[in-house]
């Protein structure tokens, strides 16, 4: 989406000390007194717009989403693409804008992250082992002979740490 009305200069125009920014949207000099950065480029406020509803997203908050080539709000990125999967312990779907707990590519919610042995929560912070599978804290983790005896070739040492799905 660039505007070919404006003249096509370098992406920074030098006059004086300042450095004129272009912007990705309409491709003009930014001559606001703010100007945004997203997506590796800068934006005019006005332009940085998201692509259901228009919003223009420097007043609805600090951050934006991109998937498929849009550029979005939160609730419609919500909206469009919904849950970010489903939780490997309970199986119940995790909303997109839910905390989560993740191991080896598994998402848990932060209630389900439990220890399969004592039940205990894990947190952010505690050392844990995760199994076949399972989740183990440092205290219930499978002994050497138990990785022997059953083959438990994927037993790794992990941190927690929470994240945003």
């Amino acid at each position: 989406m660039v505007n070919t009305a404006c003249n096509t200069q370098p992406p920074h125009v030098r006059m004086g000390a300042l450095a004129w920014k272009r912007c990705v949207g309409c491709g003009c000099k930014i001559l606001d007194r703010f100007l945004l950065f997203a997506l590796d480029g800068y934006w005019h406020c006005h332009c940085l717009k998201c692509s259901c509803c228009q919003a223009q997203l420097a007043e609805i908050g600090s951050s934006c989403f991109t998937k498929r080539g849009l550029i979005l709000c939160k609730s419609d990125y919500i909206r469009l693409f919904g849950n970010s999967g489903a939780c490997r312990a309970c199986s119940k779907s995790i909303p997109a804008n839910e905390m989560v707990m993740r191991a080896q590519g598994n998402v848990f919610h932060v209630k389900c992250f439990v220890c399969s042995v004592c039940q205990n929560q894990l947190v952010p912070g505690d050392r844990f082992h995760y199994v076949n599978g399972k989740l183990y804290c440092e205290r219930d983790r499978p002994t050497a002979s138990a990785h022997r005896n059953d083959h438990l070739d994927s037993l790794r040492e992990h941190n927690i740490s929470e994240q945003e799905s």
